[in-house]
């Protein structure tokens, strides 16, 4: 089951006593147990009936206590125990989890981790209660997953606003949910995100960018490349080079692929490639600007610069005179 479901069932007043939100990926975990300590119990109940332990601090048997009291004047009571990767002795909860209180909502926020799937706690979890394992979401989804979000919100955005978004922050859905909040209590009854909405309210430039740079290798545009890494050294913190060489490696990966597949539609490579079909015509026209050997080549210079760029082969250069010898001998 997902957070999405878990979320939904709770609105229809349907619960099981336990939930266990397990996994890597802490923004779906941070949103069942944000709804369950806010949304679960009205003001009034949570005074009796709302118990929040942290696994740090917390006693095992402080926390089966509170799972096992009756709720007061509502119908149920919410234990909340956030961070229980922390908890020394949590196998001990086994005893209650066995035989939980059907008018306890337990929510166990086991971050980073996942229990052992061949365990007698699994099993339990399984049988009792519901277990969402949480995994980190790939590059390739988040296009469709901020579009998601933003539906659900009553907002849309422009394709390469989307691009810019998601190029600058990456796979970080905490920050980028914040970013779109942000946006949103800026656009009044506007609901499109523009490209300078983002400039504007997330702090990116819309002229220099990773984004940018990459279409100016795409179309072997030396002179804008170099523009927008003078951009760069001027402002470090717009696009750092560890973030700006893995994701020119990503993309050239990418386009490596092209050759193999063996097919030249649109529709085809950007299922393939796993790329959103509004940009896959940079994958495309990549390949033909570098061809086999180029495109092999700009490989190995990103992986020979990333070496430099921790000093290896490399020593008192700055990010800025790396990123132009790059782009030169890949160009």
């Amino acid at each position: 089951m997902s957070a999405e479901q878990i979320i939904r069932d709770w609105k229809r007043k349907i619960y099981k006593p336990i939930y266990w939100l397990e996994g890597e990926e802490e923004y779906f975990i941070n949103e069942v147990m944000d709804f369950a300590e806010h949304h679960l119990l009205t003001e009034e109940e949570k005074s009796f009936n709302l118990s929040v332990f942290y696994g740090k601090d917390a006693d095992w048997a402080a926390v089966v206590n509170a799972c096992r009291r009756y709720p007061m004047f509502a119908e149920r009571q919410v234990v909340l125990l956030k961070e229980a990767q922390q908890m020394r002795d949590l196998p001990k909860l086994e005893s209650y989890i066995q035989r939980p209180l059907e008018s306890t909502v337990f929510v166990v926020s086991y971050k980073d981790k996942k229990v052992d799937g061949r365990g007698k706690l699994a099993k339990l979890l399984k049988e009792k209660g519901e277990l969402l394992s949480t995994k980190k979401i790939y590059e390739n989804q988040l296009p469709e997953w901020v579009s998601e979000l933003l539906r659900t919100k009553g907002l849309d955005i422009q394709q390469k606003a989307l691009m810019l978004l998601i190029d600058h922050i990456g796979n970080d859905l905490t920050r980028i949910k914040s970013e779109i909040e942000k946006i949103q209590i800026n656009l009044g009854n506007r609901k499109m995100i523009m490209e300078d909405d983002v400039e504007n309210f997330v702090g990116i430039s819309k002229e220099f960018n990773v984004f940018e740079l990459q279409a100016a290798l795409v179309r072997k545009d030396l002179s804008k490349a170099i523009r927008i890494i003078q951009y760069f050294g001027s402002n470090p913190k717009a696009a750092p080079i560890q973030l700006i060489l893995p994701s020119l490696y990503g993309f050239f990966s990418k386009v490596y692929m092209i050759f193999g597949l063996g097919v030249t539609d649109e529709k085809t490579t950007a299922a393939a490639l796993g790329v959103s079909p509004f940009f896959v015509k940079d994958y495309i026209q990549a390949s033909k600007n570098y061809g086999f050997r180029g495109v092999e080549n700009a490989l190995l210079l990103l992986h020979q610069y990333n070496l430099k760029s921790i000093g290896i082969g490399s020593l008192n250069v700055e990010d800025s005179e790396l990123m132009k010898e790059l782009v030169v001998k890949m160009v």
